[in-house]
This record gives structure tokens, sequence and C-alpha cells, in this order.
């Protein structure tokens, strides 16, 4: 990624979330369409057929209201994911899938907890905590916004609703807020000013270089050859500085 350019636009930005919606939405109506209930595909707990719901319970969905209630979150924040933090974003989706799925499949009650739940909170638990810890104005700004959108998502890492696996939602909170912990290395750094670098001499500043010890400024005028490469000319003109 370009240091001058931390953030940047493309295609991949928004055409990957809504392939991932898509595809969601389209195993839902595969659903309706041919009769079919993909529920047992879950993750169930502590047997070894629930174990395969760790990759499949993302792109199931038991109601209509439920696929509609994960698609919004799960747009935004993906989008958020891929447009401030695309050098990890496939990681932070593909492990948070795994071990979201994996923690809830140790400690979830005995039933089949399907849907996208899990990784929305694994998206919204990275980009609150890592905008955070990352100390750039962007991503703090970021964190502001998910607070501002969905702070009220925390509550369900509760067992305060009934039919609702809270134990999805701690597991996504969880791995988010390790994945911002552990994935520090492509975070973009906010730029730094000359003041805030603790080596910095001026002395050596170009610009600076360019005004005489009595603060006039030397614009390039009169022919002189560089002492170091002959081929190389500057020219001098003292001139008052402007006050």
């Amino acid at each position: 990624m370009n240091p001058q350019h931390p953030f940047r636009f493309s295609t991949g930005v928004i055409g990957y979330p809504i392939a991932f919606v898509l595809v969601i939405w389209v195993i839902y109506w595969i659903e309706l369409r041919f009769g079919f209930r993909f529920n047992d595909f879950g993750v169930y707990p502590r047997t070894l057929s629930g174990l395969r719901g760790i990759v499949f319970s993302p792109f199931i969905h038991g109601s209509l209201e439920h696929l509609y209630h994960n698609t919004t979150p799960l747009l935004v924040l993906s989008i958020a994911l891929f447009y401030f933090y695309r050098p990890m974003a496939w990681k932070v989706i593909l492990y948070g899938i795994i071990f979201s799925g994996l923690f809830t499949w140790m400690i979830g009650s005995s039933a089949y907890h399907i849907g996208a739940s899990g990784l929305i909170y694994v998206l919204m638990s990275f980009t609150l905590f890592k905008g955070v810890f990352s100390k750039h104005y962007r991503l703090i700004a970021l964190s502001f916004v998910v607070i501002f959108l969905y702070g009220s998502m925390l509550w369900y890492v509760f067992p305060i609703k009934e039919n609702m696996s809270w134990e999805g939602h701690l597991s996504g909170l969880f791995v988010g807020l390790v994945f911002a912990i552990i994935f520090r290395a492509n975070i973009p750094k906010p730029p730094k000013y000359a003041w805030e670098v603790s080596n910095y001499d001026e002395t050596e500043d170009p610009f600076l270089q360019q005004f005489d010890a009595d603060g006039n400024f030397m614009e390039l005028n009169t022919e002189e050859n560089h002492a170091s490469d002959p081929s190389i000319e500057i020219h001098y003109t003292f001139k008052e500085k402007d006050v």
C-alpha cells in the first residue's frame, strides 16, 4: 500500500462485500424455492458433525427477518474493512469465520447456531478496537462511527434474548479484539511533521537552507558551479525577505 495514500477506493471495496451478501441471499432463495433446510449445516457445539458449521453457518439463515437484519451491518462493516484495512481484510474475514465458529462450537449451547452475526461481531469489534489502537485520526473516526451505528450490538453478547446465539456474538467480539491486537504490520501511520520527529535537524531541512543567516531568502539566479558535480549549476541572488 502506498504510504502517501493509505486509503484508496477500488472496485473490490464494494464488489467483494456485495458478492458475499448476494451469495447469502441466493442460498436463502434456494431454500425457499426448492424446499431445502440447511439448518443442520450450522454449528452444533461439541459434536464432530457440528464442526462443519464453522464454515457453512455464516451463509445460513433461519428466516427472512434474520437475513435482513444481518445484511446491512455485514455490508457496511465489510466495505469499511476493505477500504481502511485492505491488506488484512481477507485474513480478518476468513480467520474470523474460522475462529469465531470454533469458539462458538466450544462454548455454545446444544443447538444449531446459524447466521452471519458471528462474523459481523468480528468486523464490528475489529474496526472498533483497531481504530483506537492505531491512533490514526481517520481510523479513530471510523471507530466512533461504528460505536454510533452498532454500539447497541454489545448488549447481545449476553443471553438477553431467547433463541439468539449470544455465544456466537461473544465469540465474534473476542476474536475481533484479538485480531485488532495482533494484526499490526500493515496499519497506515498518520503523517509526521518536522516538529514531531525527535531527531529532526533544522540545519538539514532543504526548505530552511534557502535562507541565509540573517533570514534573507536566497533565489536561484547567479551562476555558480556546484563543488561536488561540475555538471550541476546553482544560481544565487540575495533578496530581502518580505515582512
